[in-house]
């Protein structure tokens, strides 16, 4: 005879089955788009090449790392982890530049959204530092040193970004 299993054990089973799901949701969420976001193309400067404890990487910084606090249509000044979503046009050779920067998600067009991590203040006025996700690239340790050369002019990003401005680093190419 087979022996069911005791009633105890259902809630750890759901439990366990839960968290799986939410983990899988969770990456599913993030990879989402590089299957299905529009690719676009960012002018990017590399700034550190490798990490001992974070492997092979280049760590990169966009135009739109910075922005003007005189560029954002609000009077009050924006807090650590405050969304922003930055819109970004078409220019030269297909590679998308800054158009603007709102507090509420734009109904079209491209844009990514990032979040504010911190101010500083300068001659020219205010800056805000923001990250978006895609400022760092990962590569084994033979790509990382080709990048490390072919870079140190910059480069161009391509990025995935999905329709709620949420970005993924799909490729770093030399600047042309």
């Amino acid at each position: 005879m087979m022996k069911l299993p005791s009633k105890s054990l259902l809630p750890l089973t759901a439990a366990i089955i839960f968290q799986v799901l939410v983990l899988i949701g969770s990456v599913l969420t993030a990879q989402a788009p590089l299957w299905s976001g529009r690719e676009i193309r960012m002018e990017t400067l590399p700034v550190d090449p490798r990490s001992l404890f974070r492997g092979n990487y280049a760590r990169l910084q966009y135009a739109i790392s910075e922005l003007d606090a005189a560029s954002l249509a609000t009077e009050r000044p924006l807090r650590n982890g405050e969304v922003v979503y930055v819109m970004l046009e078409p220019g030269k050779k297909g590679v998308y530049r800054y158009a603007g920067v709102t507090l509420d998600q734009p109904e079209e067009g491209v844009f990514l959204r990032g979040r504010v991590t911190g101010q500083w203040w300068r001659r020219e006025g205010d800056v805000y530092r923001v990250r978006y996700g895609i400022e760092a690239f990962f590569a084994p340790k033979e790509k990382a040193l080709e990048l490390e050369r072919e870079l140190r002019d910059g480069g161009v990003a391509v990025l995935r970004v999905s329709d709620s401005g949420r970005a993924r680093l799909a490729d770093i190419l030399p600047k042309q």
